[in-house]
């Protein structure tokens, strides 16, 4: 991807405790769809990303931004309507289709050549691609992430932090020893913000806390 690629995304994924080994299949994630079970899409957009933008963005105008796992998130219109250009990766097509729908915009869509079965759906003014196949067919995550950072790009990730031996799962309890260990000997680590964002649903779950917590990147070299 051309320019400083920036990504902002919730990434739901552990390997801790109770939660060993403990993955969300893609027929678990299409499922979740299908059932409109999506608790975890912000009808209002995320207010980390909502507050951070600036840190993100760094006074730049006209980039490419990256959201992997986009599901329908509206934060891509916002941005798109800022002069950025969107690139999203969803395997779920009824959620890319919801979110050009849900925003009235006019898309087209078109094969993937280098992936079997993938597509791309882009709004016709071409602003907004988002490739609807598994993120897993272009790369393992980190190494993905890594690869797609310039020089000067700024990547949000947006963790998740509880008791992990309480709740099987998902979304995925992330420590920071694991985006250490991910992502430490090629980007600066700095978490910018932890958020108390337990609720009902977090308690029903067996949960006494739920917190978000925000982590900025930047490549090193």
């Amino acid at each position: 991807m051309d320019r400083s690629t920036n990504a902002a995304e919730i990434q739901e994924h552990s390997d801790t405790g109770a939660q060993k080994n403990r993955v969300v299949t893609e027929e678990e994630w299409l499922q979740k769809w299908e059932t409109h079970n999506i608790g975890f899409h912000k009808e209002q957009g995320h207010p980390l990303l909502q507050k951070y933008l600036d840190v993100l963005l760094s006074g730049r105008s006209g980039l490419r931004i990256f959201f992997p796992l986009c599901g329908k998130a509206v934060d891509m219109k916002w941005l798109a309507d800022m002069g950025h250009r969107i690139v999203g990766v969803e395997v779920s097509e009824q959620a890319l289709k919801e979110f050009f729908e849900e925003h009235s915009l006019p898309y087209s869509e078109e094969p993937v050549p280098e992936i079997p079965g993938a597509k791309k759906l882009q709004s016709i003014s071409g602003n907004i691609s988002l490739y609807c196949c598994s993120i897993y067919d272009l790369s393992s995550y980190a190494s993905l992430m890594i690869n797609l950072m310039e020089k000067n790009s700024s990547y949000l990730l947006v963790t998740v932090s509880y008791d992990p031996n309480k709740h099987k799962g998902p979304p995925f309890y992330v420590p920071e020893s694991e985006i250490k260990s991910l992502f430490g000997s090629h980007c600066e680590i700095k978490c910018l913000e932890k958020v108390d964002d337990f609720s009902e649903r977090h308690r029903q779950w067996g949960l006494d806390y739920f917190l978000e917590v925000l982590y900025l990147l930047k490549l090193v070299s």
